[in-house]
């Protein structure tokens, strides 16, 4: 009976551990030169539903069940989706928009797991007929969850996923 309670205390401990030195918040980010203007380039990613023209889970989910409420480019407005188990279900809402800069959205998921995230596509121009698009989302792991991310490369995952949608954004505007 001590064997197995010094076992369990052991595993206890060490899920702590784990748990202190495991990474609490995480960020990432990528970026594109886009071949449009800053206006151009602008206008059309400030829709949210211009997101299914070039956004990766889009691809994942052709089928998944979406829902709006609100004025798309605008604050306030959430757009919401349930799909496979490759983009799960959830919500994005429009927070703030800094004309020709930023969008700042709040990504909330609900299955397979609930978080929150704040995410935003920001545009800057790099000459008359240039943007630097870039596309990036921050948060936090709640404990224990935040386990997980010692397993799990959150950069190479996702990352791949956000310059798989940032060059169809570009492909998209550059026709």
């Amino acid at each position: 009976m001590m064997i197995v309670l010094y076992i369990l205390g052991g595993l206890l401990a060490l899920l702590i551990f784990l748990a202190l030195i495991a990474p609490k918040n995480f960020a990432l980010s990528r970026s594109i030169i886009v071949n449009k203007s800053l206006a151009d380039t602008f206008e059309f990613v400030k829709f949210t539903k211009n997101q299914d023209l070039w956004s990766p889970w889009k691809k994942k989910d052709p089928n998944m069940v979406q829902s709006y409420e609100g004025t798309d480019g605008e604050v306030g407005f959430i757009s919401r989706w349930q799909g496979n188990k490759d983009v799960g279900e959830g919500e994005q809402e429009i927070l703030k928009i800094v004309e020709n800069q930023k969008v700042i959205s709040k990504l909330r998921f609900f299955k397979p797991w609930k978080s929150e995230s704040d995410a935003y596509l920001g545009t800057e121009a790099v000459s008359d007929t240039e943007t630097k698009v870039t596309w990036g989302f921050s948060g936090k792991n709640k404990i224990p969850f935040n386990i997980f991310m010692l397993f799990m490369n959150m950069d190479k995952t996702v990352g791949k996923d956000f310059e798989e949608g940032l060059a169809d954004l570009k492909a998209y505007l550059e026709k």
